[in-house]
């Protein structure tokens, strides 16, 4: 379901009747106004009157509520928070003491429609305005003391969740733009890497291209040698080209254990994983390895397993043959996860091998268990430690 915070302006038709749920359920303290002109023993033309303060004041606090975040000016809130000061002094005046609730709506909406440097001005002048009413309205003290500490607290609490939201706005801000510069700083790295590759070989390329065009009528032999030289440069050129994209396509453990969490949730399946490793002490090649277990484990767990859970483990331990990374990936499935030919866990052990790892698969009581291994360098102490437990890694 979607939903929207204090603070934010509502999107669309499932967020706006989300926030006016919320905030229609704090509505209910409104009980003793309420009360008071069903069993007041008020006129009608008092009752009547009372009615219409109410209802105008609850439209004017929806109105103020909602419309936060559309970009009014402060002056215009602080406008919109003295409108409800002012129904919520005549009423208490005019009703009683039972109105006196009114004035912990405005706090609220003051804390959660200011920014705090404002708000934390009009929240103790709302209830100053408060204590005033009460003590002027007869048998309002008794109710004032029970009513004062609601509107201080639900106001700076307001203040506090509206602090919250907006730092929160800005960190995913910040991530999105730090992913961008991230991407733009990966494709001028591949064009400053394939201009660093092609531009002498093509030069030399062209060179020995009009070279040879020169020899051709008079030394043929010497040109065809130009050629070959040609061909050999343009093979060399591509082989560096190839080598250089693999790069960019070798997947990375950090990519995977996402694009896991993804894959599993959109399958409906519930994903324990481990915080993103650091590959920095990790070779390049059992890092990929790793990657590519972790891929065919979880597609394994999504296209045969039908489990419901599934624990993603990464594990550094200490052993004889020196410091190893492990992956485990259990689900609480079938136990099915493909075992007959072509399910790629031969190719998988193929490629931990060329890596120095090792996979260990298999059904267990209740589901299946993948584990993968291979070498990481740079242990210290706490992996010496942890020789025969392992530690997160």
């Amino acid at each position: 379901m979607s939903s929207v915070g204090i603070g934010q302006r509502p999107q669309n038709r499932r967020q706006k009747a989300v926030k006016f749920l919320w905030v229609g359920i704090w509505l209910a303290y409104l009980s003793a106004p309420v009360g008071d002109l069903l069993h007041g023993g008020h006129s009608h033309g008092v009752v009547v009157l009372g009615w219409i303060g109410l209802v105008a004041f609850v439209a004017w606090y929806f109105a103020l509520i909602f419309r936060t975040g559309r970009g009014e000016t402060n002056a215009v809130v602080l406008g919109s928070v003295a409108v409800l000061a002012t129904q919520s002094t005549v009423l208490a005046l005019t009703l009683g003491r039972e109105w006196l609730v009114l004035f912990v709506y405005v706090a609220i909406s003051s804390g959660a429609a200011l920014p705090f440097p404002l708000a934390r001005w009009t929240i103790p002048a709302v209830s100053a305005l408060l204590t005033g009413v009460g003590l002027a309205v007869p048998g309002g003290a008794s109710f004032l003391w029970g009513l004062l500490f609601p509107a201080l607290l639900g106001g700076f609490s307001m203040t506090g969740v509206r602090e919250l939201i907006r730092t929160t706005i800005e960190l995913r801000e910040a991530r999105a733009t730090v992913a961008q510069l991230a991407a733009n700083e990966e494709r001028l790295r591949l064009a400053r890497d394939l201009h660093d590759l092609l531009g002498h070989s093509l030069s030399l390329i062209t060179l020995k291209s009009e070279l040879a065009g020169r020899m051709l009528p008079a030394h043929p032999e010497k040109a065809a040698q130009q050629v070959a030289d040609i061909e050999q440069v343009s093979r060399q050129a591509l082989d560096d080209v190839r080598e250089a994209v693999s790069g960019y396509r070798r997947p990375r453990l950090s990519a995977e254990l996402a694009g896991a969490k993804v894959a599993l949730t959109a399958a409906g399946i519930a994903a324990e994983l481990p915080d993103e490793p650091d590959p920095t002490d990790l070779p390049e090649t059992s890092e990929t390895a790793l990657a590519w277990a972790l891929r065919e484990a979880v597609t394994n767990v999504v296209r045969h397993s039908g489990a419901r859970r599934c624990t993603v483990e990464l594990l550094r331990c200490q052993t004889l043959d020196g410091p190893l990374l492990e992956l485990s990936v259990e689900d609480d499935g079938s136990g099915d996860q493909g075992s007959g030919p072509g399910n790629g866990l031969a190719g998988l052990t193929e490629r931990l091998a060329k890596a120095g790892g090792t996979l260990e698969a298999g059904g267990m009581r209740h589901g299946f268990r993948l584990t993968a291994r291979v070498p990481a360098a740079g242990a210290g102490p706490a992996d010496v430690a942890s020789a025969d437990i392992g530690s997160p890694a």
